[in-house]
Parts: C-alpha cells; sequence; structure tokens
C-alpha cells in the first residue's frame, strides 16, 4: 500500500467515523431533516402537496437499512451513532471491496 493509498484509508475511516454529526447535531440543535432529504410527507407539509412523479416513484426504491439505523425509529441515541459508524464503515468495505475487484480484472485482462 502506497503512502497516498495508506492516507485516502485513514481520511476515510475518520469520516465514517463522523458520520454520527449527521444525528447528533441537528438533535442537538433541533433542526430538523437535512436540506433535500425530504420524504413525501415532509414535501407534503412544506409544499401543500406531492409532486405526481415522486408519488409514482416514491416506493420503488426502499432503503435497506431505513435513516442507517438497524434499531428500528425508536431506538436510542446510542444506538443510532453505532448504526450510523456501521453503515459508514460497511459502505466504505463495499466501495473499497468494488474498486478491488474492477481494478484486479482490469490488470488481469490488461497484460
Amino acid at each position: 500500500m502506497t503512502k497516498s493509498q495508506r492516507k485516502l484509508w485513514i481520511g476515510l475511516l475518520i469520516m465514517a467515523l463522523l458520520t454520527p454529526l449527521g444525528i447528533i447535531l441537528p438533535e442537538k440543535f433541533k433542526a430538523g431533516d437535512a436540506w433535500g432529504e425530504w420524504g413525501a410527507e415532509t414535501l407534503e407539509k412544506l409544499l401543500g402537496y406531492v409532486p405526481e412523479g415522486l408519488k409514482r416513484l416514491t416506493e420503488l426504491w426502499k432503503a435497506p437499512v431505513t435513516d442507517y439505523n438497524f434499531g428500528g425509529e425508536e431506538s436510542s441515541m446510542t444506538v443510532q451513532i453505532i448504526s450510523y459508524i456501521a453503515s459508514g464503515l460497511l459502505g466504505v468495505l463495499i466501495i473499497g471491496l468494488v474498486i478491488y475487484l474492477i481494478s484486479r480484472f482490469m490488470a488481469k485482462n490488461g497484460k
């Protein structure tokens, strides 16, 4: 592993460990949802209606782990923080594995 790769992995791990700020800060400042991360219900409250295209596509994709929370909607802040960190690390691991496999495939076929 090169020095720049090591720095990249360290940076990604730090970012994964900082992901709970996404739930801690809005909770502390009573800020609500992040801008643009609204569901159909929130949009209806903000706009007074839900656009037809959104209504039609809202059921197309369901997240495997809603809100990155393994403990359910009513879980404690500690469980939410652990869930956010685990989700971040899992995401880094999956993307790293995909990039590794693609690079191995390309190196094998490039020779």
